[in-house]
């Protein structure tokens, strides 16, 4: 267990808190395990442990997403409350990755009674709007936010409370038989994100980069930032040379034509 001040308890509750607050607004990504557990990791002075967990629980998030109506499981509670329990608890690599996916299904619980909750202070905000009273209708979006970040933060409050030898004999207690077959299914929905990212860049002009990614990575030592430089800048050389980009430019005009056409293409997905 990592000995943590009251200022580090403080700040990975206020991360939590923001967690939940972008579980809703998605205008910022805090929410991501990939965010959430990489800023628990620098309050904690575990940086690189905090980045290698908060990847690893990425790779899972990547199939978790709101379909219509239908709820993903949460990945600010899986990220924040796995996080604590590496980083802040003591709990090993591969027991905070198998208590995600449980983590998340209570979140998604959470947050659809939040909703719930949160279509009676709609109602209220509609009453308030006609009075033009806008003050009120401020309070209640403001509240119906903060019931989304308590969500998360009061879980992650209480798991910092609880001792690392009690948090230690709750992991010891769960069968390996629950464990492993947990980590099976976070193997197989990191494959369903993959899946749903190739399918999302699947068209002709793309398939070569993505095979060329993928032999640079295994004939090569290029780290992740050389291989994204790399693909940045052979991104730029297509864009300036590939007929589509280019076919009405001349003069001032370039600009316009990428443009349309990287609308265009965009379109079709």
């Amino acid at each position: 267990m990592t000995d943590i001040t009251i200022i580090q308890v403080v700040l990975i509750i206020i991360v939590a808190l923001f967690a939940g607050f972008e579980s809703v607004l998605d205008e910022f990504q805090l929410h991501q395990p990939i965010i959430t557990c990489t800023l628990i990791g620098l309050i904690t002075g575990n940086l690189a442990e905090g980045l290698l967990l908060g990847g690893q629980l990425q790779l899972i998030a990547l199939g978790w997403m709101n379909i219509g109506a239908a709820m993903a499981p949460d990945a600010a509670l899986a990220g924040v409350v796995s996080g604590i329990l590496v980083l802040v608890q003591g709990a090993s690599m591969g027991e905070g990755i198998a208590v995600a996916i449980p983590l998340a299904i209570a979140g998604q619980v959470l947050t659809i009674f939040i909703r719930t909750v949160a279509v009676g202070l709609s109602h209220y905000a509609d009453r308030k709007a006609e009075e033009g009273d806008i003050s009120g209708v401020a309070s209640a979006n403001i509240l119906a936010l903060m019931l989304q970040g308590l969500r998360v933060a009061v879980p992650a409050g209480l798991i910092l409370m609880v001792s690392a030898q009690t948090v230690t004999a709750a992991l010891n207690a769960i069968p390996d038989v629950i464990t492993g077959g947990l980590n099976v299914a976070g193997g197989m929905i990191v494959a369903v994100g993959y899946a749903m990212v190739i399918n999302m860049m699947a068209s002709k002009s793309s398939w070569p980069f993505f095979f060329m990614g993928f032999a640079l990575a295994a004939v090569t030592e290029l780290n992740l930032i050389a291989m994204g430089i790399i693909g940045l800048s052979i991104a730029l050389v297509y864009i300036s040379i590939a007929p589509q980009f280019n076919a009405n430019s001349g003069g001032g005009g370039g600009g316009n034509s990428v443009e349309a056409a990287l609308d265009d293409i965009l379109e079709d997905y």
